[in-house]
């Protein structure tokens, strides 16, 4: 499970480790400020649309094996990162990194429930599940700074090499058996498209935060909800579907991918927009502001380990919506920012519990399905997450560039509102299909 764990740390941590190492990598590199959006969004692009394939590529060759190749191919990225010459080769290695990242996270969470049973063993290997990908997020953007004041951007990438080893090494040693399902032909028109859905959507909404890049932006994401839009007509003609029917009408893969969803859409923007408000209104550098932010990942911590004890008495629809509405309050905590910058941790670390124990109970909600569906179950609601990031953090931030930071802030927790509404509600509608 540790090992499992730490896969799962390594690869999230990815999406916001270089965030604040930019302007030295790009002044290094001698690239222009227009260089920061494809280097921080290939990554999120390309780990985003490729997960489900890299769940159903588990499925087919198995889950161990695929996520070894994905640890190879996240070495190898990270040592051509680490000796980028120029922007353009770093910005290439970032995407390999985002791949390798897509084939390593959903076979290492189908291991971790094969190895789990059900019931208080399966309980606790989710949160630490969830505990390690929600901190990761935090956590990149202090070690990134960090880092890179003691020892230079490129010791981010040089570090990643032992590290992708030492890991590989790992799950030879401990990697449990995972089912596999019989050979099958993969449906790889169903794949481009998802991919091609997802890329846009998230490289449209990196995009949508910059004034300048807008009109594209909006372009692209409309562009990825026209072929999410395609997709079933394409997966109806697929003898082995990508997603499989039973997938998609699995009521508990759909609510936890919308919690997944709205759990990083509303904690991403808020803590993404409280940093900006800590370096451009209080003076922070990009090491303080992200020290202010370790309340968040401590916080993260203890709620998975809340999460745990919460879903012995209480189904995962209730928790992740009581979750979602701590989340909110967190959110909202944040406007005490504009008055003292010392309201960040604070309301941070709020928002740290809410995700903590929401994130538990939604990945539990989607992962509860067939054997068979378990590594497509894996997959969807990490893209969820991953989508919410993307959405969440492009509309927050356009919304506090028209109307303030307030604005952002409850934004961000209205979502996580809405969202714990809808999963009650379909609580009530399931409970009465039961009956």
């Amino acid at each position: 499970m540790a090992v499992l764990c730490a896969v799962q740390f390594t690869d999230v941590l990815g999406t916001t480790l270089v965030v604040a190492a930019l302007p030295a990598m790009l002044a290094d590199l001698g690239a222009p400020p227009s260089a920061a959006t494809p280097v921080v969004t290939v990554y999120s692009v390309l780990f985003g649309a490729l997960l489900v394939l890299g769940a159903r590529l588990g499925d087919r060759y198995g889950a161990v094996r695929v996520l070894q190749a994905g640890l190879v191919l996240f070495g190898l990225a990270s040592l051509a990162a680490a000796t980028a010459p120029s922007v353009g080769v770093l910005v290439a290695a970032r995407g390999v990194l985002g791949a390798a990242a897509a084939l390593s996270v959903p076979p290492a969470l189908r291991l971790l429930t094969a190895a789990a049973p059900d019931g208080e063993p399966r309980r606790r290997a989710l949160a630490a599940w969830s505990a390690a990908g929600a901190a990761a997020g935090a956590a990149g953007l202090v070690l990134g700074g960090v880092l890179t004041d003691l020892a230079g951007w490129r010791t981010l990438f040089w570090l990643s090499v032992p590290l992708a080893v030492a890991l590989l090494a790992a799950v030879r040693a401990t990697a449990p058996a995972a089912p596999r399902q019989a050979a099958g032909r993969l449906d790889v028109a169903g794949a481009a498209v998802l991919a091609a859905s997802v890329a846009a959507v998230v490289g449209g909404a990196a995009l949508l935060e910059h004034g300048g890049h807008r009109p594209a932006g909006g372009l692209l994401v409309a562009a990825g909800a026209a072929l999410a839009a395609a997709l079933p007509a394409v997966e109806r003609r697929a003898a082995d579907p990508l997603l499989p029917p039973a997938a998609l009408r699995h009521p508990g893969l759909r609510a936890g991918a919308l919690a997944s969803a709205a759990n990083t859409a509303a904690t991403s923007s808020a803590v993404t927009l409280a940093t900006l408000h800590l370096q451009e209104e209080a003076g922070f550098g990009p090491t303080a502001a992200g020290l202010a932010l370790v309340p968040f990942s401590l916080c993260v911590v203890a709620g998975a380990a809340l999460a745990a004890r919460v879903l012995r008495r209480t189904e995962p629809r209730t928790a992740a919506a009581a979750g979602l509405a701590v989340i909110a309050l967190g959110d909202a905590g944040l406007l005490g920012a504009l008055l003292s910058p010392w309201a960040v941790p604070v309301a941070a670390a709020v928002a740290g519990l809410g995700i903590g124990l929401s994130s538990v109970a939604a990945t539990s909600l989607g992962t509860a399905v067939p054997d068979d569906l378990q590594g497509t179950a894996a997959g969807v609601v990490n893209t969820a997450a991953q989508l919410g990031t993307a959405l969440g953090v492009a509309v927050v931030l356009l919304v506090a560039g028209a109307a303030g930071a307030a604005a952002g802030w409850l934004t961000a927790a209205a979502v996580a509102l809405a969202v714990a509404a809808a999963l009650l509600r379909s609580r009530g509608r399931v409970a009465a299909d039961r009956g």
